[in-house]
């Protein structure tokens, strides 16, 4: 919706991680430096951790990007709390390997057999375990010893882990140490400075086809920072709603103000743990005052006015943009 209203080719601040997107931030480049560093070595543990929404996932598919089709055969697996058995069997289909009523033998044949088949033909075989942080001192065991596989001498397998940073915990522990040795890269993942965050909204509008339409204030930029602490995935929400504001409410400035509104909205529909642990408690004690009670309702009433004119705004600009259509199609 607001993409037309702003003369934008599609949407900048998807959720959804797209390497077309990349932003060359300087932990972000530094840490792609590593990757390819690690990519190069064509074998062991190659590990990203960071906070939740810094860009694990983007960093690493724009790497994937850039390699040649030919050459690297990959697959990626989400892992949650899965034993050892049920881990490897998530490994062996995501390279389609039959896992059907098969032995565990049976099954590690099987990959191995994948491994020097790729090799044969000249590609690298390349695993991604998003979500790293659910892994089970067994499951990580199970993919340390997938790495001992080798084919004329080199190995069969590369592993990407990707994770939060409470796998900086796994891996120092005691249980981890034949682990850590096949790790020949790692690196933690940070927010973007305050300096690098205007760049990146700059950045990715201009990839939708952005002129300065809406123009965004300085002001606006130091908001989403302090709204966000610069971690993108936030920034991404809030500057989409931010967006969608302005389309709503016919702006051609985005101001500190703006951003402060969407991100009170925003805080309203998603509260932090904190307010939610306050509720609880609130709920446990089983009461409400009446003033209390009464600024809950105003709040709820309001809520549904800005939803309900925002509908409205919706459905009239939907019927506009239909107008034209309709009419070219009465002439034909």
């Amino acid at each position: 919706m607001y993409e037309e209203y702003y003369g934008l080719t599609g949407k900048p601040f998807q959720l959804t991680p797209d390497p077309r997107f990349f932003f060359g931030s300087r932990g972000h480049n530094r840490a792609l430096a590593y990757l390819r560093y690690g990519l190069s070595q064509s074998e062991g543990f190659i590990v990203v951790t960071g906070e939740v929404g810094t860009g694990k996932t983007t960093l690493v598919r724009m790497l994937c990007a850039e390699l040649p089709e030919d050459e690297f055969v990959t697959a990626q697996i989400v892992t949650t709390q899965l034993d050892a058995d049920e881990t490897l069997r998530m490994v062996a289909a995501a390279f389609s390997i039959d896992t059907d009523n098969v032995s565990k033998s049976i099954l590690l044949d099987r990959i191995q057999a994948f491994f020097a088949k790729q090799a044969r033909k000249g590609r690298r075989v390349l695993l991604i375990v998003d979500e790293a942080q659910n892994l089970q001192p067994a499951s990580l065991e199970e993919l340390r010893m997938l790495s001992n596989f080798t084919v004329n001498g080199h190995s069969g397998l590369q592993t990407f882990l990707l994770g939060q940073a409470e796998f900086r915990q796994t891996m120092q522990s005691s249980q981890s140490e034949q682990f850590r040795q096949r790790v020949i890269a790692a690196c933690h993942l940070m927010p973007l400075r305050q300096i690098e965050v205007q760049t990146y909204i700059e950045h990715r509008l201009k990839l939708a086809g952005w002129h300065d339409h809406p123009q965004l204030k300085a002001e606006a930029f130091d908001a989403v920072f302090e709204c966000t602490g610069g971690v993108p995935r936030r920034i991404n929400t809030l500057l989409d709603r931010v967006l969608l504001f302005g389309f709503l409410e016919e702006r051609t400035v985005i101001d500190k103000e703006a951003v402060q509104t969407v991100a009170e909205e925003l805080q309203q529909e998603l509260p932090s743990t904190q307010t939610a642990s306050a509720s609880a408690t609130l709920a446990a004690d089983h009461f409400v005052s009446a003033a209390d009670m009464d600024r809950r309702i105003i709040a709820l009433e309001n809520r549904l006015h800005t939803v309900a004119s925002s509908i409205n705004k919706i459905i009239a600009f939907l019927r506009r943009s239909s107008q034209p259509r309709a009419a070219k199609e009465a002439d034909e």
